[in-house]
């Protein structure tokens, strides 16, 4: 059943790799509405990921939005945590928003044509991969806080995005 509700909230996970088979959820990021303050954000990360835990920070939304969510980030999420999100809310996969606008490519590519700000440069899915593993294995927090910025800006730019797309 879908939540009434029309609080939104922006979605992203990073992960070990592609396969929502083999590979694993490192960080889960939110930027979820919350009334009346705005907006905040919610990451969990390494064992804080859990079904119970997701839910947690989804309670409420009844729209969500990611970019590739529908080939990944849910995929990944319903193999991994058997939550199937798309059930419980309404889900907008931005990127195919971008495709009937023209606008092709990577989250990265499509926020740079758009003139979407980045603080955080040179970082990207792959790159992503490798800060969680020097976090884990060196206790690397540099890596962990680059790798939770990375994550940051990601939810917080699908929101610009889909601004910019005139998506209601």
């Amino acid at each position: 059943m879908r939540a009434a509700s029309k609080l939104e909230a922006y979605l992203d996970i990073e992960t070990t790799g592609l396969s929502p088979f083999t590979d694993h959820i490192t960080v889960v990021g939110i930027y979820r509405q919350v009334i009346p303050h705005g907006f905040e954000l919610v990451q969990l990360v390494g064992r804080e990921i859990s079904r119970e835990s997701l839910l947690r920070a989804l309670d409420g939304v009844g729209t969500l939005y990611t970019y590739n969510g529908a080939r990944f980030d849910l995929v990944f999420i319903e193999s991994k945590l058997q939550v199937a999100l798309q059930s419980l809310m309404l889900h907008r996969d931005l990127m195919y928003d971008c495709w009937r606008q023209y606008l092709y490519g990577g989250l990265k590519a499509v926020e740079q044509r758009l003139g979407i700000e980045r603080t955080l440069q040179g970082v990207n899915g792959r790159q992503a991969v490798v800060l969680w593993w020097r976090y884990v294995r060196q206790g690397d927090e540099e890596a962990l806080r680059t790798l939770l910025e990375y994550n940051r800006e990601d939810v917080v730019n699908l929101k610009e995005l889909r601004g910019r797309l005139h998506v209601a």
